[in-house]
Order: C-alpha cells, then sequence, then structure tokens
C-alpha cells in the first residue's frame, strides 16, 4: 500500500506504550490501579438515564435526526448560558450540538483552516487541540506554558515571529494537563489580542463545572466583542458523568458555528435523537447532580494529593478539573514520563499518562486522572511509597 501521507504527520501515541504495559499485567494476574485515562466512573444521574429509556422506546426517535442538534436542545444550551453566564445566544445561527467536544473541535478546525494556515495552541495540552491541525493540514505553532512562564508574553512572541499571520488560537482553561485556572481579565486580554491580530479563538471549556474551593470559572463569551472572534465548546462528559453519551455542542460566532454546521451536514447525521432529548434533561434539570459529581471528584482529589505529599512526592490540590498535575520527583526526572510511567506500573502497579503524550514541554510530569474510589487510590498511594 502506498503511505498515507496525512497519516504520517501523526506521531506515535504515546499513551499507547503505557497501556500495553498495563494490559499485559493484567492478563498475567497484576491488580493494576489505573489512574491513566481520564474516563469517569461515576454513573449518569437517574432521570437522564431514565429520560433515554422513555425516548427509546419512542419509535419516532429512532429516524435519522438534525446533524446540527434538534431544537429544543439547541435551546436548552442558549438557557443554560443564559443562566450560568448571562450570555445572550440565538439557538439557530450561534449554537450547534455536536458528537462531544472532541468531534466538535476537530471538525471546526477541519471547516475553518486551510492547508498552511498558522494555528497556536499550548504545549502541553490536549492532544485533540495540536492533532486538529496536523489533521487539517495546518501549520501548527506551540505556545508554552506552566510554571514561570508569562502566556502573552509567549503569544506575543510567537505572532511577532510567524508568517503568515496565525489565523487561529486554541485554548482550554479549565486546564487539561495542567489544571490551570484563570479569570475574566486574562479573557478580556485574549479577546483583544484576537481581535487586533484578526486570530479566530477556539476555547474548550470542558471542565467548566468540575472546580473546587469556590473557583468559579469564566465564559470566555462574557467579554463584550468576544462572538466577533471566537467560538466556545462544551461537553456533557464530566459535568454529567455521561462520557459514553458523547453530547456537546459549540456555541459563539455565527460564522464559524455555520461552517461547522455545514461539513457535519456532510459528514453525519446528528447523534441518536433519544440522547440528545436526555440531553435536555440534563442540561435544565437541577444542579445537585453536578454538584454531587463535583464532590466526588474533590474527595479523590484530596485523598491523593494528601497522599502523594504524605509519602514525599511534594503537590498542590488543582482547583478544577478531574485531574491532578504532578512534576516528577527530582531523582527520577531524567528518566522521562514514559519510562517513569512503566516504572510505576512495573513496581507500583499505578497506571498514570506520561505528560510526554500532551507534548514536550510535558514531559517532567505525569497526569493522574481521579477515576478511582478513595480505597483503591489509597491503594495506589502504598505502591507508589514503595517506589519514593
Amino acid at each position: 500500500m502506498q503511505e498515507f501521507r496525512r497519516m504520517s504527520r501523526l506521531p506515535p501515541y504515546v499513551f499507547r506504550v503505557v497501556d500495553a504495559l498495563k494490559m499485559d499485567l493484567r492478563h498475567k494476574g497484576e491488580d493494576i490501579i489505573d489512574l491513566g485515562m481520564g474516563n469517569p466512573d461515576i454513573p449518569t444521574p437517574k432521570p437522564i438515564v431514565d429520560k433515554l429509556i422513555e425516548a427509546a422506546q419512542k419509535g419516532r426517535n429512532h429516524r435519522y435526526s438534525a446533524s446540527m442538534g434538534i431544537k429544543k436542545l439547541r435551546y436548552a444550551i442558549c438557557n443554560w448560558y443564559k443562566r450560568r453566564f448571562k450570555v445572550e445566544l440565538d439557538p439557530d445561527e450561534e449554537a450547534i450540538v455536536t458528537i462531544g467536544a472532541k468531534e466538535g473541535l476537530s471538525h471546526l478546525v477541519l471547516a475553518t483552516i486551510s492547508p498552511g494556515d498558522v494555528v497556536f495552541a499550548p504545549n502541553p495540552t490536549y492532544p485533540i487541540h495540536p492533532y486538529s491541525v496536523i489533521i487539517a493540514g495546518g501549520d501548527l505553532r506551540s505556545i508554552p506554558i506552566g510554571p514561570g512562564r508569562d502566556f502573552f508574553e509567549d503569544l506575543l512572541t510567537a505572532t511577532k515571529q510567524t508568517w503568515p499571520n496565525p489565523r487561529m488560537l486554541i485554548i482550554s482553561y479549565p486546564h487539561n494537563p495542567t489544571t490551570q485556572v484563570v479569570d475574566l481579565e486574562f479573557f478580556e486580554k485574549i479577546v483583544d489580542f484576537c481581535r487586533e491580530h484578526k486570530i479566530m479563538l477556539v476555547h474548550d471549556f470542558a471542565y467548566a463545572d468540575l472546580v473546587f474551593d469556590g473557583y468559579k470559572p469564566p465564559s470566555f463569551l462574557q467579554v463584550p466583542g468576544a462572538k466577533e472572534i471566537g467560538v466556545e465548546l462544551f461537553s456533557l462528559s464530566k459535568s454529567y458523568s455521561m462520557p459514553g453519551w458523547r453530547v456537546g455542542f459549540c456555541v459563539g460566532n455565527p460564522a464559524m458555528v455555520g461552517a461547522l454546521r455545514r461539513i457535519k451536514s456532510y459528514l453525519d447525521y446528528g447523534i441518536f435523537q433519544p440522547i440528545q432529548i436526555a440531553a435536555i434533561i440534563a442540561l435544565n434539570g437541577p444542579y445537585k447532580y453536578v454538584r454531587e459529581i463535583v464532590e466526588t471528584y474533590r474527595e479523590r482529589r484530596d485523598v491523593l494529593v494528601d497522599g502523594l505529599n504524605r509519602v514525599g512526592w511534594d503537590m498542590e490540590k488543582p482547583k478544577a478539573t478531574m485531574f491532578v498535575w504532578g512534576r516528577i520527583p527530582e531523582e527520577y526526572r531524567k528518566m522521562g514520563s514514559v519510562e517513569f510511567s512503566k516504572m510505576l506500573i512495573k513496581k507500583g502497579k499505578v497506571a498514570v499518562a506520561p505528560g510526554a503524550g500532551f507534548g514536550q514541554y510535558g514531559d517532567e510530569y505525569v497526569r493522574f486522572a481521579l477515576v478511582e474510589n478513595p480505597h483503591r487510590i489509597r491503594q495506589a498511594i502504598r505502591g507508589i511509597k514503595k517506589i519514593l
């Protein structure tokens, strides 16, 4: 077979190395505690499941749906934004349902970026942010983020050094994997910057609800004029513990939403309609279910971070996301995140995500996903203690 040129631009999937070792040891009977993949384990709230069952029993819901999402769900999305952030949205022109945030973002980039267009994305970051650009044939440029760095200084430097001018900036706060959070002033500066340099902004807001210790994350659409330059994506996977349901949405700039709507009309027939109906219940329903899910993650965060600190791995408690981003202890740092992660599996029986999988600037870190109960997390800490 001839080489598939688009596929050859994608690097080997770093996480596969750790996953293969994890599965091999499990097949040999080893009990591996998996804190690697961010796959929520909390069941979806019962009222959402009940609505799915009810809707699935009606034959009219078994037909093809609308690729942009049914109207009542788009209205629920806009009402959710109005309640949460006092942001007004047009459900027909400024909102579209996506098959999770990952599909929405990747197809949005495919619809709006031409081969050779320059796109900025943080490094480290969630893999689909940079790789969607590579798949679309764009020219990816990384903006390093982390302790001791000034994002705007790095962004300005990259912009001055870039020709042709950048077309798009992809960001995500609260951030996966670093768990960094920002305030509204950050987004005000971002909107001003993108307007001045004529850059489209894509903000992945997947962790809007998974926040702790009184922190309240802003939507970038709260900034006056934000809809002129960009869109925001949200996923029900984390807030409502609906990862396998694959429901998300994209809202904001009507031209960008329109481009996504058009490309999706060629690529899919939308989400199974009973799932969309259940998603309406989620967005319109009582917020107590989200609070319960958030409290579960907060408890796990505290058990993990307190335990790691106790056994000698210094770490701060993140204010958001379902992850803990830990810098590898100094004596093991030169190993790099992949080899260190392999050692944790072999000797500590704990799987984590190597930071290199999120970009080269993440190679001194590993990411813990809070997807096990406190008892299993304590067991993981005992395994890590053997190494430290």
